[in-house]
């Protein structure tokens, strides 16, 4: 994948933005709305929402 983003973090596959793993195209992510996202990332983002909101049900428990 080839772009540019001054929140990517090299060494780290990080956005420093949103301190997590870097998906260019996602909520929140500069390049949201810029870029076209895959089928393949469509589903990691998914994934990712599913377990933010798990995470969210087990700390009001």
């Amino acid at each position: 994948m080839t772009f540019y983003c001054k929140n990517f973090e090299i060494g780290t596959d990080q956005c420093t933005k949103l301190h997590s793993e870097c998906i260019p195209g996602r909520p929140g992510c500069v390049l949201e709305g810029r870029v076209a996202i895959s089928d393949e990332l469509q589903r990691r983002i998914d994934q990712l929402e599913e377990e933010r909101l798990a995470r969210l049900a087990q700390r009001q428990r």
